[in-house]
Formats: structure tokens, sequence, C-alpha cells
């Protein structure tokens, strides 16, 4: 995931670029058919612990109102990852549907007790080494952090681009010329660096000689890059363009939205089954206002009280909507096998 979504994402006005740190934690897992092509990738060790000192929180409201909204473009269903997706349930974007019941208290909860705790989301600042960049080459190093951030944790991800930027490597053109075996020694240890690498010599080579250094401007030209999925495209045309196109869906968006009993699958009542069928029913009913402001707000929530194992519905201010609150329990069983103490022999 996180942008102007969060209590505290700098968002600026479209005549000075976003920041990008924004993206370093927020993309912490990718959907499983891009995953599924990484594995063979050595080298993806990842860890650490989030820094705890927090920056300074800015006004969500003020933010987005600051970003220009604009409809979903139809082309973007070509893309080969969610192809099989959009022709099986046809026209989704021309359909729409009732919002939840008390989505907006649910919301509203949601904000306050985002408020009152600090989440790992919340811990880095988005500002640091990127402010002097100019345009193009900031542009170029937010579309350079969201490639990194994906299953790699956030402060793993801002040290790489740090690197990055103290080597002079976060523009088109020196990215372009330098080797990958430098590239891949500055990144590590983010998750599957190999394979990053690699990409994002390929990314360099696509920006210098297409876009003239700069980044494509559009969802469905940046899907057409190495290693980028919709959830990154999204990112990107926020955080580098300025530009809201479609809600940016993690796991943890993915994870509370069908807790909530907020999606379902096309036609069905089933919850949906990938961070990109969830970025689609959302859309059908939630406000434009809401797409840059939900993304951080539920991964912050989703890291401290409806966490994936355990979440904590007694602390939940809003379980009273939840169709989901306290059925998430770990077993007895399950409990009593880990306490038990080994037989001796």
């Amino acid at each position: 995931m996180s942008l102007s979504l969060l209590r505290h994402t700098p968002y600026l006005t479209s005549a000075v670029p976003l920041p990008i740190q924004y993206f370093f934690i927020s993309l912490t897992k990718m959907p499983k058919t891009r995953l599924s092509t990484m594995r063979q990738d050595s080298g993806s060790e990842v860890g650490g612990v989030v820094p705890k000192n927090r920056v300074r929180k800015r006004s969500v409201e003020m933010i987005a109102k600051e970003v220009k909204t604009e409809s979903p473009d139809q082309k973007f269903l070509r893309h080969p990852e969610i192809e099989d997706f959009a022709n099986n349930s046809g026209n989704i974007y021309s359909q729409s549907i009732q919002p939840p019941a008390n989505w907006e208290r649910v919301i509203e909860g949601i904000r306050r007790m985002r408020s009152s705790e600090h989440a790992p989301v919340d811990s880095i600042d988005p500002d640091e080494g990127v402010t002097s960049l100019q345009p193009k080459e900031r542009r170029f190093a937010v579309l350079v952090g969201s490639l990194l951030s994906s299953q790699t944790k956030g402060h793993v991800t801002h040290e790489a681009n740090q690197r990055l930027l103290e080597n002079g490597l976060l523009s088109a053109d020196s990215m372009n010329k330098a080797d990958e075996v430098t590239i891949k020694s500055l990144i590590y240890p983010v998750g599957f660096y190999t394979r990053k690498a690699r990409h994002l010599k390929q990314v360099a080579k696509i920006c210098v000689s297409k876009y003239d250094g700069d980044i494509p401007g559009t969802v469905d030209e940046l899907l057409l890059l190495p290693g980028v999925g919709p959830k990154i495209a999204h990112l990107v045309m926020i955080m580098a363009w300025n530009k809201v196109e479609g809600i940016c869906v993690d796991t943890h968006v993915h994870r509370v939205s069908n807790r909530l009993g907020w999606v379902s699958q096309p036609g069905k009542k089933q919850g949906t089954r990938s961070p990109e069928e969830t970025r689609v029913s959302l859309q059908q009913w939630l406000p434009k206002e809401e797409w840059v402001s939900i993304n951080l707000l539920l991964v912050g929530f989703g890291q401290t009280i409806c966490t994936p194992l355990r979440p904590r519905c007694a602390k939940c201010t809003v379980s009273e909507f939840c169709p989901s609150a306290f059925k998430e329990i770990s077993s007895p069983a399950s409990t009593s096998r880990t306490l038990s103490p080994k037989k001796k022999h």
C-alpha cells in the first residue's frame, strides 16, 4: 500500500510531485499470480524492525481534495493478469451496487482508531532524500520505489532506495547505464532482488527509449512495464502523476474489505478472491473522494486491529457492524498443542 489515504500521508498539489516513500510499506504483498513467477529467485530474505519514530501528521481530507479523480480507463481490462477476470465478469465498470449498510459509520470509526494507535505504515518519512529531485527523476523514483516495495518491509525498501539515490541511480538514464550486478548489490536485501534488478534495467531502458527519460503517464502503459501489476500502476499514477484512476488494494485492504462484507465476486454473494477483484468491487460503490484515503486507512487498521491472525475484535469499535467479528479465533486444540510440554522418552 498509504497515500493521501492516511491521516498523515504527505500529498502535494498537482504543481508539485508527490512523495514516494508511502509506497514502500503499502506494497508489502502482491497477488499470487505475480508472486508465483518470482519464487525461483534467490536471496529473498527480508528482515528488521520497523522504525518507531513518527513522522509529522498531515490532513488527509485536505490532501484528498487536491488530487484529481478520473474514471477508470476501459482499456485497462486488456492487461493479461486480469484479462480472464474481466472477460468473466462482463462490463464490470458499468455496474453499480448499493453501498453496504453503515459504511460511513465504519470508516469514521476506523479513522478514530487509526488516530489513536500508531501503525508500522506510519513510520517512514516520505520526504527524505527526494525533494531535491527534478520532476522526471522524481517520477522515476516513485516507480522504482514501487517496484522494490513488493514482498518487502517498508524500512528495507526505504534503505535500498536511499542507496540508489546516494549512488546517483534514481534516474532512468543513470539506471539504464548501470550494470545489473551493481543494481542488485545496491537493492539487496529487498525481496526477490535478483529479479527486481533485472526489471529495473528493463524499465529504465523503456523509459529512456520511449518516454525521453520519463515514465508512462497512463495505467494502461504502466501495466506494460516489467514487474508492474494493477496495484503498482494505480499507486504510481497517484504518487507520480497526481491522478486517481482506481483504488490501491493490497492484502490488508483485501482482507479487511472482505471481513467487513464490503466486497463480493461479480454476480455472487461470496467474497472476492484477489486484490484486483476487491478493487473492482469497491469502486462500484465507494465514492471517489474516498478512493485515495481508503488505502492507508485500512492498511494501518489491518496492521494494528484487524490483523491477519487473531484480529483484536474486542478492541475494535466498529465490531457491531462487522459480520466477521469474533469469528476468527484460534481453536483450543491448536492452543493446547502449542502449550503442551514434550513427552520425555
